[in-house]
């Protein structure tokens, strides 16, 4: 089984410097084999990424479009958001047995259990999060301020399990969180979901210190 781990890319909003700290960071916390992939929608998907909602990275769960990134089925697909500062040792925290993992129960005002900053996949698993969905039919589902990729999962997948504190994954200041900015002890991954963002908090040392290409 190969693990991937790969992040998406599409838009203005994240220049190629969150990219670098990204595959920075990876390569400096992750020494089991992997490959560190940047994946980019597909011209056919290219509408997708004109609406919010992070729709394009459900291509990920498209067998054909696994099988042509050289992605066999067993394999492990890691998705990490662009803005994920990671702070510890990666080694160990995809080898789970379930087919898709994803954070949960961090999200604040938004009621979805779920939350896209980071997934694992197994390939081949569940292809129909991919081949049944439609704008239109996500717009169907319980969403918060507008229909997205994690509310989507969310129905699709409610059976998923979790990546949370336990296994030392943050989001910056949401629920699992300890109060004040300090690191968790036991943090592997912070992610930056809504407005927060990295860039905002390079006062705090360890963010200064993990966040760098």
């Amino acid at each position: 089984m190969a693990l991937i781990i790969s992040t998406w890319a599409w838009g203005t909003k994240y220049g190629p410097e969150y990219v670098a700290k990204l595959a920075s960071a990876v390569r400096r916390n992750l020494k089991q084999p992997h490959r560190f992939a940047v994946f980019f929608p597909q011209e056919e998907d290219a509408y997708l990424t004109e609406i919010p909602g992070c729709f394009a990275r459900l291509r990920a769960f498209d067998p054909e479009w696994q099988a042509s990134n050289g992605i066999e089925p067993g394999d492990k697909i890691v998705c990490m958001d662009l803005d994920l500062v990671v702070t510890g040792s990666l080694d160990g925290l995809f080898d789970r047995y379930e087919p898709f993992t994803i954070l949960q129960g961090v999200n604040s005002a938004n009621p979805c259990p779920f939350n896209g900053s980071l997934w694992a996949l197994t390939a081949g698993y569940r292809p129909d999060v991919w081949h049944e969905f439609s704008p239109e039919l996500a717009a169907k589902v319980p969403f918060y301020e507008f229909p997205d990729d994690q509310a989507w999962l969310a129905d699709m997948i409610p059976e998923a399990r979790s990546f949370g504190p336990e296994d030392g994954v943050y989001a910056f200041q949401k629920k699992g969180w300890p109060k004040g900015e300090a690191l968790p002890k036991n943090a592997r991954i912070v992610a930056f979901p809504g407005w927060r963002d990295p860039s905002q908090y390079v006062r705090l040392d360890w963010v200064a210190e993990n966040w760098r290409a």
